[in-house]
């Protein structure tokens, strides 16, 4: 089994190019092309503007993309996903999106992640997604949709949202019908109490829907996206979820909180070690 991670949480620090060449130097088999930088979001404000002083925002953005999957390549390491610019009901977000399609492509990968809107139904969603997939199969991309929360102030703690849990997450791929469009389950959201279903349960009720994941840890109840083994997450049931029904994507990693308490100079430290808690989970997977 192979591993992956994000690359936004160091290369907003130290830039794409170093932050892959380190990602492949601890060891990971590939890198997710993280594109959040491609827009300029004020959250509140509900627009999602190109950000102009970002490669990803600007006129060359596909050389930027093909540039990066050089720079992997060249290291040994290809891009196995990607996730676009979010929240998806913020208005002109359908550029963006596009371009985060193209720029999957040109990366050299197969998957781009793309959040549902929160609050609209499976169907609903589905009109939506319908409408980006003729452009990702012209770009020879599948779309994956994600399982979200929302938050509720009363309880505090996690509330309903779609794809949530895994009755809803089916529908929300059944709805679409179309092997253009594949799950991505946050192992993190899904354990969030008030909300998800809880992973390995989620696991097995998308079988093979699911095509990628983001593996974080938290406290199961707020959303932390740390390092996995370090906080609650019994990430052995996950495990043997996963080898149950028989996954075959990448071990990718959306613990993109756990490098803030690296200094930059020391930040390869922490890729390594989230490098080694990837390959224990890969690992755990071979051993069943």
């Amino acid at each position: 089994m192979k591993t992956s991670t994000e690359i936004n949480s160091a290369a907003k620090r130290i830039g794409e190019e170093k932050t892959i060449e380190m990602v492949a130097r601890a060891g990971f088999d590939a890198w997710d092309f993280s594109m959040f930088r491609m827009c300029n979001i004020t959250w509140g404000i509900h627009e999602a503007p190109l950000n102009p002083d970002h490669p990803l925002g600007g006129r060359d953005y596909l050389a930027f993309a093909r540039h990066l999957r050089r720079v992997g390549e060249d290291c040994g390491i290809v891009c196995n996903q990607s996730h676009a610019p979010f929240p998806s009901y913020y208005a002109g977000i359908e550029v963006a999106l596009k371009r985060a399609i193209e720029c999957t492509a040109e990366a050299g990968a197969e998957i781009c992640v793309i959040h549902p809107d929160n609050y609209k139904s499976a169907e609903e969603n589905a009109e939506f997604f319908l409408n980006l997939l003729p452009f990702a199969k012209s770009c020879g991309v599948k779309i994956a949709t994600e399982n979200m929360w929302t938050w509720d102030k009363e309880k505090d703690e996690s509330a309903f949202a779609a794809c949530a849990t895994g009755a809803d997450f089916c529908r929300h791929v059944d709805a679409v019908n179309d092997p253009f469009l594949v799950a991505c389950l946050d192992i993190g959201h899904a354990e969030m109490r008030g909300s998800g279903d809880g992973a390995p349960n989620m696991i097995r009720a998308l079988g093979h829907r699911l095509a990628a994941l983001h593996l974080h840890d938290n406290d199961q109840w707020k959303d932390s996206h740390n390092i996995p083994f370090s906080m609650s997450i019994d990430f052995d049931a996950v495990v043997r979820a996963l080898h149950e029904i028989d996954y075959r994507g990448y071990f990718t990693l959306e613990a993109d909180q756990y490098l803030k308490d690296y200094a930059d100079e020391d930040i390869y430290n922490g890729i390594l070690a989230l490098s080694r808690a990837a390959r224990r989970l890969a690992d755990a997977y071979e051993a069943l």
